[in-house]
């Protein structure tokens, strides 16, 4: 009888370690990395909400412009309503690329791969210069839309749309680099 009560209590005892031992150096660390990885995944979710957010806004100033001043059918009410809505837009998209430019290294560096990093440190620092420049405001919303729509679909869009327009969206986003490059940006 006294090996079955030591061998209950050695196994007493061991469960009892083992569970500390868990307690104290294992569960701490899946915390800390479950956090992480929140906060990772929850960057990625905002990248793509503000990407959203700047195709949204662009659309929006391309479809939606000021009516001409010698427009009968405009009240000066009305057309203060619109100027308003599209400063609001304007701001959304330098809230948006701003956010993707402070944020830069917590989604970027998220993806394995070194090309999507590249891609999206890319996207955002050439995003937020088109916004900072002194650029008309349909330029700037034409490189925006250029850029953004190539960008969201290789980080976002389904599996198939991604391999289909892999090297559409790769050149197509080089070619809004290089006209960015190539016109004066003063700040």
């Amino acid at each position: 009888m006294s090996d079955t009560l030591w061998t209950l209590l050695l196994a007493t005892v061991t469960a009892v370690v083992a569970a500390l031992a868990v307690g104290l150096f294992v569960t701490p660390r899946m915390e800390a990395r479950r956090t992480r990885l929140g906060e990772v995944h929850t960057a990625r979710d905002t990248f793509g909400a503000n990407m959203m957010r700047i195709i949204s806004a662009c659309s929006l100033l391309q479809k939606i412009e000021l009516p001409p001043d010698d427009e009968p059918d405009w009240t000066p009410v009305m057309r203060e309503r619109l100027a308003g809505e599209r400063n609001r837009w304007l701001e959304q998209l330098d809230d948006a690329t701003r956010w993707l430019i402070d944020n830069v290294v917590t989604y970027a560096g998220s993806w394995p791969m070194r090309r999507l990093i590249r891609f999206a440190v890319d996207y955002a620092g050439n995003a937020r210069m088109v916004v900072l420049s002194e650029r008309e405001e349909a330029a700037k919303v034409e490189l925006l839309l250029a850029l953004t729509v190539p960008v969201q679909r290789q980080f976002f869009g389904w599996l198939w749309s991604r391999a289909r327009h892999h090297h559409a969206d790769h050149r197509a986003f080089a070619e809004t680099i290089a006209r960015i490059s190539g016109e004066p940006t003063a700040l």
